[in-house]
């Protein structure tokens, strides 16, 4: 018998020798009855062996074919299992789950929600990679990506999940050594802890609790720490060293930090989940952004 053999051709004497007839053959395999003869003459030549006995009520196997036909039955059951599998694998949520995630949001707030979500779907392991810089999704190396800002790579699809919200907080132990603010210009005389210089590019609206009360032409207030992550920022205003404008979703389980001056918020920003184009189908991606989409719709943090 030949190393290898062709698997169209294959398949279509298997099609042949299960029908007992090349017209059934041709009508289940979509080609023309003299595409099936063609075809199985060329198995035959290849394998220099009569596969059938041809005769006018169709036809017959050879005691070969008959060996051959019993492989390729075999075969024929594992490649459709195994198609079945792969089919399996989009359509079931299971599976490792790659999420990229700024450190903060991470940290912060994603790992409060995922215990949910994985007690709802138990066959799922999520990989957490929290870094802020913008991960290539072309990679393939993570699965979906949480973005607080609009992606700037292409063949990306992109849900907006909703607009996180951010005020001022402080600590009770900051408070007790000086009195809280009681207004926006009340800043001035108050230490803030904040990017500063240290600002990144995507991150414009997090200088915010330098300007707010401020007229434009008095510049942004001098911090008296600036830290180049948010993550930072808010350990920062924990220990007491001072103010901090913060997301709000930073804060929903912090118990060292209060909020205070409600009245005084940040602009707002909206936060993404991206994933590629090519995982459109993908289950485990699927219930895990319809996940995100509803605790963001009931959380207080998200407007």
């Amino acid at each position: 018998m030949p190393d290898s053999i062709d698997w169209d051709k294959l398949k279509t004497f298997h099609a042949a020798a299960r029908s007992g007839s090349l017209t059934r053959a041709a009508a289940e395999l979509g080609i023309s009855q003299s595409a099936v003869s063609r075809q199985i003459a060329a198995l035959e030549e290849r394998m220099n062996l009569p596969l059938f006995h041809r005769h006018a009520r169709g036809l017959t196997l050879t005691e070969e074919g008959n060996v051959l036909f019993k492989t390729a039955t075999d075969v024929h059951s594992r490649i459709a299992m195994s198609l079945a599998n792969v089919q399996n694998v989009r359509q079931l949520p299971q599976g490792v789950l790659r999420v990229s995630s700024p450190i903060s949001l991470g940290s912060n707030w994603l790992t409060t929600v995922l215990p949910e979500f994985l007690e709802a779907y138990p066959e799922i392991e999520v990989q957490l990679i929290l870094e802020d810089s913008e991960h290539d999704l072309m990679a393939f190396d993570v699965d979906c990506a949480l973005r607080p800002w609009p992606s700037t790579q292409g063949d990306l699809i992109e849900r907006k999940l909703g607009q996180v919200s951010q005020s001022l907080y402080a600590s009770p132990r900051y408070l007790t050594a000086q009195a809280a603010p009681t207004s926006a210009e009340d800043l001035d005389n108050h230490r803030i802890v904040a990017f500063g210089d240290l600002l990144p590019s995507k991150l414009q609206s997090s200088n915010w609790a330098l300007t707010v009360g401020r007229n434009e032409s008095d510049g942004p207030r001098k911090p008296v720490m600036s830290i180049n992550n948010l993550h930072g920022i808010m350990r920062a205003a924990e220990a007491g060293i001072g103010l901090a404008g913060l997301p709000d979703y930073m804060t929903a389980s912090s118990r060292r930090l209060v909020r205070i001056l409600p009245e005084v918020r940040g602009e707002s920003f909206d936060l993404y989940f991206v994933y590629p184009t090519e995982l459109r189908g993908s289950a485990k991606a699927k219930v895990f952004r319809e996940f995100l989409q509803r605790v963001t719709r009931t959380s207080p943090s998200f407007q």
